[in-house]
């Protein structure tokens, strides 16, 4: 993938028109409306079409057209209006961590490693909710000012693209990313060269270039060894998001974790503060040690300081979820390692040793756990499953002194906002409803709403949803000569008028897809109702290697094709970022049905709660925290120790139906002379004003800086003898 020299707009952008360029290589834009407002004026029909890319539109637009925008004085006005704006905002904006921290703003910086980054869906390195989360957190730590960069991979062939053939089966799609069409640049050092280094993985040495990203102030950093100096086998390391086989995956993480730290490092950058977002970057506490080892402490010390400068969030409630790695295949990759920090083969094996009931291996969570100072679960539920889960870490502490928080997750209220509900927002909540989202007081004010109004937002963004939709099923149409049944599965025989709920998510077996299907007959009561139908959206992935998870949504695309559904089931190809935005703002109600406790926090239905679309769901994950009785429905079923997941499941489904039949069904189409349904709406404005100042990226944000990074910053500053 190298590209020297990165080409630029500058020849082809007039000169009044020049910082064009630097809107669309800055995300800031993403989320703030009037730089989308502004790109769409720029050219709406290229906005579409390129899927709300920035740098696409502007080299693909005639510059014919650039020099009359360069002459239009509406556009001209539009145009400053955003640059000043955006350089407020960068420069200034909401800066509440300067605010409430001076003294720590040149002490100390926050470097926050993950091995997904979803941003936006032109830069395709990110898989789900790990990856948006993570995109998520990158945006608000710039609108909060932290001190914050983010370090990942650039992979050339992203996950996937998902397309089903005429049986429903998945096949994974891998096109190559153009950097010259996405919002990225060679990172530089001060003196202007590009960032380039080589590393040693076992006995081999790799080279990696550095791409950065601007998301409004955070620079996010991306390796990529697809460079000509590589053996054509290395350069595939970076190729693909959770590709290949054992092997690879460790020989990413090295690079992930110890290329990072050594990135950063040639970048000038020095952190005090290292957070570690899932377990794969954790080799990168290795790479710290041996810095302090080779300063001259004991590896006993720079135990010690590594503990004090690192923030470990753990994102998965099942033992197996973890990465592990053999002893010998460690040994293979870091035999060389051990003398570099001053101790034994076996002593470093028990940083990371654990038996998680498939033998014991090098955990990599386990090192996390070890070496991290400050460590957290995504939800309260979350933190007190791993507390019991690797409550044998500590095997001195009683389980609830497990040395693991919480923090529940959140989302970027800014980004997911659908327009027609951020316009209600701005003029009942108020005008800067979005630098006091998290303020439960201003939303209070969402009952000045009137019903009326909130109802016809909600149906406009539902029919903004379904144009997505049948557009979508057109192309198909168009590129892959859809016969008649995948037309029929692909959505466009849903009734914009009738309920619809959404299921969006990634394919694994244990999030129960097919719940729902558990009683046909039952089912198609609900689906062929003459007044009051059901039809059910389907959207998501399933990861390349998980057969289970494909054949789950084989079941669900051949239910979805069949006749006995009429076409009030639908399953939405290849779900990504894009059509996410469209499916949390338009649908009636989100789905939610994963084996409990199994879902650690899950962000989808907070992105619908928030934009007035009420959840049903098991009480897992954030929902557990959430659900107060007014504001949706909870899925609960007895939960007997002694039953079977089968029975389980049973159990679930009988009282999904009976939620269905008896309560969401019957409040959705109970409406007044006007159309409105009162009851509804009154359910949707109590989602509203519970889920968003609680469940936001602000209040997550905030609760980190103030529980975990502040405190690893004192701590490591008062070690270092800084302060």
């Amino acid at each position: 993938m190298t590209v020297s020299p990165h080409p630029t707009l500058q020849d082809k952008l007039p000169p009044r028109l020049s910082r064009l360029e630097d809107l669309a290589y800055n995300f800031w834009w993403s989320w703030h409306r009037s730089a989308r407002d502004l790109f769409k004026t720029v050219n709406r029909t290229l906005w579409t079409t390129t899927r709300h890319n920035p740098v696409r539109i502007l080299r693909e637009i005639p510059p014919e057209q650039l020099e009359e925008l360069a002459k239009d004085p509406a556009f001209l006005r539009q145009y400053g209006a955003v640059l000043l704006e955006m350089e407020h905002d960068l420069r200034n904006g909401h800066l509440w961590y300067p605010q409430v921290y001076p003294e720590l703003c040149e002490a100390c910086s926050i470097a926050y490693f993950s091995a997904e980054f979803g941003v936006h869906t032109s830069l395709p390195i990110y898989s789900g909710g790990l990856g948006i989360l993570s995109g998520d957190h990158n945006k608000e730590a710039s609108d909060l000012g932290l001190p914050f960069v983010g370090v990942g991979f650039l992979y050339e062939q992203g996950y996937f693209r998902q397309r089903l053939d005429h049986n429903g089966w998945q096949e994974s799609i891998y096109p190559l990313l153009n950097p010259n069409e996405v919002a990225l640049r060679p990172a530089r050092r001060e003196d202007g060269d590009p960032v380039e280094i080589t590393m040693n993985v076992g006995e081999r040495q790799i080279q990696l270039q550095v791409w950065e990203v601007l998301v409004g102030r955070v620079h996010l950093y991306l390796m990529d060894a697809n460079v000509e100096g590589n053996a054509p086998w290395d350069r595939e390391l970076t190729a693909r998001l959770y590709g290949g086989d054992r092997e690879m995956r460790l020989q990413q993480e090295i690079l992930l974790g110890i290329g990072g730290v050594q990135i950063l490092r040639s970048l000038g950058i020095k952190p005090c503060v290292w957070h570690i977002n899932e377990g794969h970057s954790a080799f990168m506490l290795l790479e710290r040690l041996r810095e302090y080892v080779e300063q001259g402490l004991s590896f006993d010390e720079a135990v010690k300081h590594v503990r004090a400068g690192t923030v470990f969030t753990t994102h998965t409630p099942v033992p197996a979820g973890h990465d592990t790695f053999s002893f010998n295949r460690m040994e293979k990759y870091f035999h060389n390692y051990c003398p570099r920090l001053g101790i034994s083969r076996d002593k470093f094996m028990e940083l990371g040793s654990y038996d998680n009931g498939y033998g014991v291996a090098f955990n990599m969570t386990a090192l996390a756990l070890r070496l991290s100072g400050h460590s957290n679960g995504v939800s309260r539920l979350h933190g007190e499953i791993s507390r019991r889960m690797w409550q044998s870490l500590w095997p001195h502490k009683k389980e609830t002194e497990s040395p693991i928080g919480h923090v529940t997750n959140g989302v970027h209220l800014p980004s997911w906002t659908g327009e027609a509900m951020h316009r209600i927002y701005r003029h009942y909540i108020s005008p800067d409803w979005v630098e006091r989202q998290d303020n439960p007081l201003l939303w209070e004010r969402i009952d000045e709403v009137p019903d009326k109004l909130l109802w016809e937002a909600h149906t406009h963004l539902k029919r903004k949803m379904f144009a997505t939709v049948r557009e979508r099923a057109r192309q198909c149409r168009i590129t892959q000569e859809a016969l008649p049944d995948k037309l029929l599965a692909s959505g466009i025989f849903l009734d914009p008028d009738a309920l619809v709920i959404g299921f969006a998510r990634r394919f694994a077996t244990y999030k129960r897809a097919a719940l729902l299907f558990r009683d046909i007959e039952r089912l198609k009561r609900l689906v062929h109702h003459r007044y009051r139908p059901i039809q059910v959206l389907f959207a998501g992935k399933a990861h390349p290697a998980d057969d289970p998870g494909k054949r789950l949504m084989q079941e669900i695309y051949n239910w979805a094709r069949s006749p006995e559904m009429g076409g009030r089931v639908a399953f939405v190809e290849d779900y990504d970022m894009h059509v996410a935005r469209y499916l949390v703002q338009g649908v009636d109600v989100w789905l939610n049905t994963p084996r409990k406790p199994l879902e650690a926090s899950g962000t989808s239905g907070i992105k619908a709660a928030f934009n007035g679309i009420l959840n049903l769901s098991i009480l897992d994950g954030w929902w557990a925290e959430a659900y107060n009785g007014r504001n949706g429905w909870a899925i609960q079923a007895e939960q007997k120790e002694s039953a079977n997941e089968w029975e389980q499941d049973e159990a679930d489904a009988v009282a999904l139906y009976r939620l269905l039949e008896d309560e969401v069904v019957p409040l959705y189409y109970q409406r007044d002379r006007d159309g409105v349904p009162r009851g509804w709406v009154r359910m949707m404005k109590e989602s509203i004003r519970t889920v968003g100042p609680m469940f936001s990226t602000r209040r997550m944000v905030k609760e980190y800086t103030e529980n975990y990074y502040v405190p690893a910053m004192r701590e490591i500053l008062e070690l270092e003898g800084k302060k």
